[in-house]
This record gives C-alpha cells, sequence and structure tokens, in this order.
C-alpha cells in the first residue's frame, strides 16, 4: 500500500541532507533570504503576511543544529509500496507516482547541488516532444527551490515555487517605488488599480494565483527551449559546465548564453505569436544580473515596443537571436577543445561574451 506520510519523510530526509552538504557554498545574503523563504513554505504562512524575526531566528537556529548531524549522511533509497527506488531515478519512481496523483523529481542542480521535491501532479501534458509534470501543493522540499527543470525529457513545473519567484520580484520592485517600468507595466494587465496600491493579504494571494497561472506558460515555453537548444550544442555543453569553477562569472554566462538561445528559439517567439502582453512584460521585468548585461539589445527592443506599439523590434529580436546566440554557444565551445588550463578558459570566456559597445 502507498504511505505518503513515509514517503514525504523520506523525501524531505534527502532534502535536509543535501542542504546539510550544501547551504555553506552561499554568500551569508544569499543564505538568509533563502532560509526565510524556506521557513515561509515550511509553516504555511501566506506569501503577504510578514514574518516574525524571532520565530525566524529561533528556527534556523535550530535547523543548522539539525544539519550538523546529517552533514555525513548518504541520501537514502525512497519507499513507495514494497519497492525502495534510487532518489535520482525520477523516471521508475514517477511511473509508480503520477498514476496515484503525485509527482517527484531529483537531480543535480546549479553549483552540481543536489536537490529533491515532492508534490501534488496538477497536470501532465506531451509538449513538442517534452514530458510536462506541473506539481501544485508540495509535500517535501529543500533550500533550493527552482521553479521549473528540464531533466532528460521531461520538464517540471513547480507552482508553488513559481509563485514565490513572482512574488519576490513584485516585492522586490516595490522597495524601489519606481512606476515606468516593465513590471509596472506587467502589473496593470492584471489590476485597475496603480501598480504601486496593489492588493493586500486576501485579494493579493488571488492577484498572485492570476498572474502565476499566465506565466506557467512561460516558464514552460523557456524549458521547451532548452530542449531544442540541446542537439544545437551537443553534449559537450554539459562538460563544459561542469569544467568551470563554480559560481565563477564564466559559469553564469555561459549559463545566460544557452538561456537567451532558448528564449530565442521557444519563449519570445511564442508569447509574441499569442500576444501575451502580460508575460512580455514580465519577462523583460525578470531580465536581470549577467542575462541583461549580456544583451542590451533586448533592452533597445523592449524600449522600441513600449514607445511604438509596434511588435515589430521584438520579432527582429528574435529572428537576429537565434543565430546570435547559438554562433557564440559554438565559439565558447571551440575555446572549451582548445584551451585545457581552466583558468586561461574562464578568462577567454569573459572576454567573448562581453557585449559589444
Amino acid at each position: 500500500m502507498f504511505d505518503l506520510k513515509r514517503l514525504t519523510e523520506s523525501v524531505q530526509k534527502n532534502c535536509h541532507i543535501s542542504d546539510a552538504q550544501y547551504a555553506g557554498q552561499y554568500t551569508l545574503c544569499v543564505f538568509l533570504l533563502k532560509m526565510r523563504e524556506y521557513y515561509r513554505w515550511e509553516k504555511a504562512i501566506p506569501q503577504s503576511q510578514p514574518l516574525s524575526r524571532e520565530a525566524v531566528g529561533a528556527w534556523l537556529t535550530e535547523r543548522e543544529s539539525y544539519w550538523d548531524e546529517l552533514d555525513s549522511l548518504s541520501f537514502t533509497p525512497l519507499p513507495i509500496g514494497d519497492q525502495h527506488f534510487d532518489p535520482f531515478d525520477c523516471a521508475a519512481i514517477n511511473a509508480t507516482l503520477n498514476p496515484l496523483g503525485y509527482v517527484y523529481s531529483g537531480g543535480i542542480g546549479v553549483f552540481h547541488k543536489p536537490y529533491f521535491f515532492l508534490g501534488k501532479l496538477e497536470k501532465k501534458t506531451r509538449h513538442n516532444g517534452v514530458t510536462l509534470l506541473v506539481s501544485a501543493r508540495e509535500y517535501a522540499r529543500d533550500l533550493v527551490a527552482p521553479p521549473a527543470m528540464l531533466l532528460d525529457d521531461t520538464v517540471y513545473i513547480r507552482k508553488e515555487c513559481l509563485r514565490r519567484v513572482i512574488w519576490e520580484r513584485i516585492e522586490e520592485w516595490r522597495m524601489k517605488h519606481q512606476t515606468d517600468t516593465a513590471m509596472a507595466r506587467a502589473l496593470a494587465c492584471y489590476t485597475e488599480e496603480p501598480a504601486a496600491q496593489l492588493p493586500a493579504d486576501g485579494a493579493m494571494e488571488a492577484l498572485l494565483d492570476q498572474i502565476t497561472d499566465n506565466e506557467l506558460e512561460a516558464v514552460l515555453l523557456h524549458e521547451i527551449g532548452e530542449a531544442q537548444a540541446r542537439p544545437l550544442l551537443g553534449e559537450q555543453w554539459e562538460d563544459l559546465l561542469d569544467a568551470l569553477p563554480p559560481r565563477s562569472v564564466a559559469e553564469l554566462m555561459v549559463r545566460a548564453v544557452r538561456d537567451h538561445l532558448a528564449d530565442s528559439l521557444s519563449t519570445l517567439p511564442a508569447l509574441l505569436e499569442a500576444q501575451n502582453t502580460a508575460s512580455l512584460h514580465f519577462y523583460f521585468a525578470n531580465l536581470t544580473g549577467l542575462r541583461r548585461e549580456l544583451y542590451p539589445e533586448a533592452l533597445q527592443a523592449y524600449a522600441a515596443w513600449v514607445d511604438s506599439g509596434s511588435l515589430a523590434p521584438l520579432e527582429q529580436l528574435c529572428q537576429k537571436g537565434q543565430q546570435r546566440w547559438q554562433q557564440l554557444a559554438q565559439q565558447i565551445l571551440a575555446l572549451y577543445a582548445d584551451t585545457p588550463d581552466s583558468k586561461q578558459l574562464t578568462q577567454y570566456i569573459e572576454q567573448l561574451c562581453q557585449p559589444t559597445p
């Protein structure tokens, strides 16, 4: 017989073991932000409700003490019925869990950190040769909670995590008190109220649900773009990522290049075809960090669309972007093939990826 409680406890223990072994890799600021969000999830506190600093601090101390006990442990097999599964055997686990209405994922994420989650299966479909598994409520998760992940030929979309990321982006924007921005325009697509006067409490939670439902499509489109980029980049691309120092500028640049290629192949063309104005504004509101720095032309095309109302600048951006990012990716791979020294390779990649003034 299937025992959800037993399975949840096993998955959550693996999550704690992974966190115990890898949480120290984050900077203090990033770690504390992630832990606050983790506390909110664990205690089922709505996004619009403030957190108690004292309660979070006490919980953090207790959690770190618990992690100290797990630091040297190996991941435990997952009990499902009378079988025990390797926690990274997602195909076999989901073949058993999906018919029961649950979804599981276990893999290696950014900086080589193992991640796991168990959730309620909301939807399972097949799209452009890719299996899509959408989870709603999550029963077990670790500190790292990416909204989407492509593993083999399966895309995992985590609605709880996506909703949290959307809220964080909105909160970050509100703290800056800026009105004439991509985020303000995105929010204006959902509510008639001024963006700076968004509803509170229950009404804000409902608005978050509405935005999340719309942004699910954009997240899926990006992961489909990642799948389309795979044969263009080849198996060496993952070897290249493994060869670069974790959290180095070069590694982040390489990941940004693949993201831009995926979006040029899938995300932006599909959003433009559907004329999904809210998602287009939201896309550019979240074009941050190195992705933004490496692609100033994208911001110029977005500004041209806002000024003119014509989608032509964004359509041209997609057409040029597919060739540009594929060519840059091939140049990076050529550097990898010709440069055995890791330190020298990172320097060459940083020089190559810098945008033209």
